[in-house]
């Protein structure tokens, strides 16, 4: 059996995930109190179920603390289990639930919403870091929808997958980086006219970079900090690690750092080793306007 189980903060899109995962021809369950979990997980394996994914968050009550030991019992059971954590900024939850105008599943007559996000928050900090992390803060839903194909892509046992990120500083920290490297002190090309419009996937905006010197001691840098310790992260039988890299606006440095440093642990489009897995993601880049025909 293969397992994906989703949690989150409340608003943050675990209903899109699994949707997604429903699509993929998943058999989903929805607000699944955790104690429950190992029970039905019997229930569906002994009727022969091969794809199944679970939303489990605090809309089911006590115990969800527990999850982490339940995952280690799952796997160590034979259940291949991935677990995928949707976070993001309360700003952004504020303005969702203003939007959307539904009820906090925290909600009481003497807590704000505001009081009932940060409690919410402190509930599920046990297990924010137990799997993949996504920070869904000003995500398209067809970005996200893209990020939870790539995530239940990754083949059972594929051992550690490294991501990265390029993101601007201005639109804040990703909250799902592991590791965040700030090239801010480089030359901006956004200051020359013709390469404003352009990325960091441009080739006038590379050929600019690649002539700056110290580019190239930064990006040498910080491939040498990843690859000394990564070996660290795998014996911490991580099966996510998220190098985010972030410039001013996350749209031209940033970009070309982590589109060179993926090359680098990437094998010409294949993994480096079968114990890794490399994926690339512009937070800004998928954020920004599509081009009205």
């Amino acid at each position: 059996m293969h397992l994906v189980l989703i949690s989150g903060l409340s608003g943050s899109g675990k209903s899109i995930a699994l949707n997604v995962l429903e699509d993929a021809g998943y058999y989903c369950v929805d607000n699944l109190p955790s104690a429950l979990l190992p029970t039905l997980i019997e229930q569906l394996r002994s009727e022969g179920r091969s794809e199944v994914a679970v939303a489990i968050d605090v809309r089911g009550g006590a115990g969800i603390e527990n999850l982490p030991q339940m995952v280690e019992q799952l796997r160590s059971g034979g259940i291949d289990t991935r677990f995928l954590f949707l976070d993001a900024k309360d700003d952004t939850l504020l303005k969702r639930y203003s939007e959307t105008r539904r009820r906090h599943p925290l909600a009481r007559d003497n807590l704000t919403l505001s009081e009932a996000i940060r409690e919410e928050r402190d509930r599920l900090e046990a297990i924010a870091n137990v799997g993949h992390h996504i920070d869904t803060s000003d995500l398209k839903a067809g970005t996200l929808r893209e990020w939870v194909r790539q995530f239940i892509a990754t083949p059972p046992g594929a051992g550690l997958t490294l991501l990265f990120q390029s993101f601007g500083f201005k639109h804040g920290i990703p909250l799902d980086a592991d590791l965040v490297f700030d090239v801010r002190c480089l030359p901006n090309p956004h200051y020359d006219p013709e390469l404003r419009p352009l990325t960091g996937r441009d080739a006038p905006v590379v050929a600019f970079l690649e002539a700056q010197e110290e580019v190239g001691r930064m990006r040498d840098d910080i491939f040498h900090f990843v690859s000394t310790w990564l070996p660290n992260y795998v014996r911490d039988s991580r099966s996510y690690l998220t190098v985010a890299v972030g410039c001013t606006g996350g749209q031209h440095r940033s970009v070309y750092l982590v589109e060179w440093l993926a090359r680098q642990f990437d094998d010409g489009g294949k993994p480096a080793s079968g114990d890794l897995r490399v994926l690339l993601r512009h937070r800004e880049l998928a954020l920004a306007p599509t081009a009205q025909p």
